[in-house]
């Protein structure tokens, strides 16, 4: 059977490929089609019946287009193209009658409901529907469903598209969702009333096309035609979802998804969606300076002052510097400039140890990359796992895992670490090292798998490189891929997988110890030796704050978390909304979050912060503007300036240089993250992420017991 097939769409002729459904070949002619049930990434389940059109020379009366492919079209009797019709009497009278039969029970909600202005059923009853009813009968009413803090039920406009059936069972891999009772009482409900335990249950809001379901969080705060709409980047996990933040004046109200087939698709998870509200909560608008023990607000000048005199009066031996996991790129690179004018080698990036980088033997850009792309997981046909559970992670990672899973049964995937419910079927290997250990010397019937795949993919997450004997997990990883072959010419299965948005873009300018420069472990012993005078803390939140206390620390961040509780002198700065910046993803692609409302109060951009504490201290900065200081950081790493772009190392990967020969210990890998909705200062102080965090920790407690 041929590719492609010609065909006839309102009597023009078009050729498209034999597998689309007649639904996409119409579109593909340029010809609206309605829809409810259909959706481009979930199964068809064709029951809206809202897509009919007339096929010529098929049965007498219209047909689901949703529901049958080009491939299932007959030619005329002297082998002329199958024709389509979508805008016929008979078409428009059908469609007529299913928005008619959709509307007999839905309620007149338009004004009071979220969705309105953005409501599929509100517009195609606009385009398709009749001027009035002939149902004069009682509506029929559904009760509410409890789903968790984040979603908000009004199931009597439900119109049983299954939707949020399918994107559960399908993509999220849950089955807390299904269709009960036949006819009149057929209704969309929970199990057991309980909520929907998934990570990526926002994008239920997504796919429904009416507003049955709805951000419980957003409801009654706007209209969206209020909303200032800027597209940007997640910064909640490494994995740089594009979104779309919509602002009114200064405060952010919600948080969408962007269509990006390489990275995100068009969903996003719970955290990027529903974290908007810990950006108006908690936040260092002012900057402090502590006096007599206790911290007080100052203006600029004095805090730069405090500064300045204690890092002129300090070696430069003596000060070490900080970046945490939600830092812009540009305030890596101002931050490194700055270190080096006044010569403090002390610094780094990997707040949590990760033993990757320059400073760990790792000087190929492709040792700490996920190089095979998020994307290209859908090419694997075998997958290993080791340190890291990237439900919480990276949900969009083990959606495109789970994704790949799905559409290739065949497929093996293992894992050597924490045992967890990832949505997909695996091997378990093993706790830890030894297991590791034995795979990369071909013991096992998981190695054979991996060698005889053609697209093997090794996946190496935190929870194996935090550990003191990092270096080694990642030589044995290194090993293991190069045994199976998992890395050549037109195939890179190597893969770190992060978990900080601004670890890859600090890891390309090289912001780790310098010539005798201390780690983060050495800066930490460091203060507590009084080896380390002052430390500069540029957003690093996820450690013990306590054990710098034998340093002066500067704290410069958005929120009042762990860092600024205990700092001497804190510079209020922008949140990633709040700036345009460039963040580098887990596979080190670079794209550009652009500014969707402005800092409050006295809070600066990170940049401009250093750049003026540089003019403070006597060191200058060369770089007046944000345009100057990107040429700066690209001629740094010309990564940076290939925007959207992965790839592009034209060097042989000498795999044998990645990690160290040291010993492994036996403890097993676990996943640095403990609580997922409460990684970063802005989710601690999100309202909406303690609720979710409290629910998933009862539900966890009640499955224990």
């Amino acid at each position: 059977m041929s590719d492609k097939r010609v065909i006839k769409v309102n009597d023009r002729e078009v050729e498209v490929p034999s597998n689309l459904t007649l639904l996409q070949a119409c579109e593909a002619a340029g010809e609206e089609i309605p829809r409810f049930c259909y959706h481009e990434r979930l199964s068809v389940a064709g029951n809206c019946r809202m897509c009919l059109i007339e096929v010529k020379g098929g049965p007498p009366k219209p047909v689901a287009s949703c529901a049958q492919n080009v491939r299932d079209l007959r030619p005329g009797p002297d082998g002329q193209p199958p024709e389509l019709f979508t805008n016929t009497p008979m078409v428009k009278k059908a469609r007529e009658g299913v928005m008619e039969f959709l509307l007999i029970n839905h309620p007149l909600d338009c004004p009071i409901c979220d969705q309105g202005g953005e409501c599929d059923l509100q517009d195609q009853a606009m385009a398709y529907g009749r001027d009035g009813s002939r149902y004069a009968e009682n509506k029929r009413a559904v009760e509410e469903k409890h789903m968790g803090p984040l979603i908000k039920t009004v199931m009597t406009r439900c119109i049983q598209c299954t939707r949020c059936v399918r994107f559960a069972t399908e993509v999220a891999g849950v089955d807390d969702l299904g269709l009960v009772n036949r006819g009149e009482n057929a209704e969309i409900t929970t199990y057991l009333e309980k909520a929907v335990m998934s990570e990526l249950t926002g994008n239920l809001i997504d796919v429904c096309p009416v507003g049955a379901l709805t951000s419980k969080p957003y409801a009654f705060n706007a209209r969206p035609w209020e909303l200032r709409k800027t597209q940007s980047i997640d910064v909640m996990d490494a994995v740089g979802s594009n979104i779309r933040v919509d602002a009114r004046g200064r405060e952010v109200l919600r948080i969408l998804p962007v269509l990006h087939e390489q990275i995100n698709e068009e969903w996003i998870a719970d955290k990027t969606r529903f974290v908007w509200d810990g950006l108006k909560r908690q936040r260092l608008d002012r900057p402090y300076l502590r006096k007599d023990g206790k911290l007080q607000e100052v203006n600029w000048q004095e805090a730069f002052a405090a500064a300045a005199e204690k890092l002129n009066n300090t070696r430069g031996d003596k000060i070490a510097a900080l970046v945490g996991d939600l830092v812009p790129t540009e305030a890596v690179k101002a931050l490194k400039d700055l270190m080096g004018a006044i010569g403090a080698p002390h610094m780094d990036c990997r707040q949590d140890g990760a033993k990757i980088g320059a400073n760990n033997g790792n000087t190929d850009r492709r040792s700490y990359l996920f190089n095979t792309g998020i994307a290209n997981l859908e090419c694997a046909d075998a997958i290993l796992l080791i340190g890291t559970n990237p439900r919480i992670e990276a949900p969009m990672v083990n959606a495109r895992i789970r994704k790949t899973w799905i559409a290739n049964l065949d497929i093996k995937i293992g894992v050597i670490g924490e045992q967890a419910d990832l949505t997909y079927d695996y091997d378990y290997l093993g706790a830890g090292p030894a297991s590791l250990a034995a795979l990369a010397k071909g013991e096992g019937e998981f190695f054979q798998t991996l060698k005889s795949a053609k697209h093997p993919v090794i996946i190496v997450g935190a929870g194996a490189l935090t550990r003191d004997d990092g270096a080694a997990v990642l030589r044995a990883a290194a090993k293991l891929a190069s045994a199976v072959g998992a890395v050549s010419p037109d195939w890179n299965g190597f893969n770190i997988l992060h978990n900080a948005a601004s670890r890859v873009g600090a890891l390309d300018l090289g912001f780790v110890p310098g010539a005798g420069g201390k780690d983060f472990a050495g800066i930490i012993d460091g203060c507590g030796a009084r080896e380390i005078d002052v430390v500069y803390n540029l957003g690093a939140d996820e450690f013990d704050t306590k054990q710098l206390n034998g340093a002066f620390v500067i704290y410069q961040g958005s929120h009042g978390d762990a860092g600024a509780r205990h700092a001497d002198v804190i510079f209020p700065g922008a949140a990633y909304t709040e700036q345009s910046a460039i963040y580098v993803n887990t596979e080190g692609r670079a794209q550009i979050a652009n500014r969707a409302s402005f800092p409050p109060g006295q809070a600066r951009e990170d940049w401009a912060i250093l750049r003026a504490l540089s003019d403070a201290i006597g060191h200058r900065l060369p770089y007046d503007d944000l345009f100057a200081l990107r040429r700066a950081m690209i001629a740094d790493a010309p990564s940076l300036g290939a925007l959207d772009q992965i790839g592009g190392e034209d060097a042989d990967f000498d795999l044998a240089a990645v990690g160290s020969d040291a010993a492994m210990s036996e403890a097993g890998f676990i996943s640095p993250i403990t609580d997922y909705y409460l990684t970063n200062p802005i989710a601690r102080a999100s309202q909406t992420m303690a609720e979710c965090s409290a629910m998933f920790a009862g539900v966890n407690k009640l499955a224990a017991e």
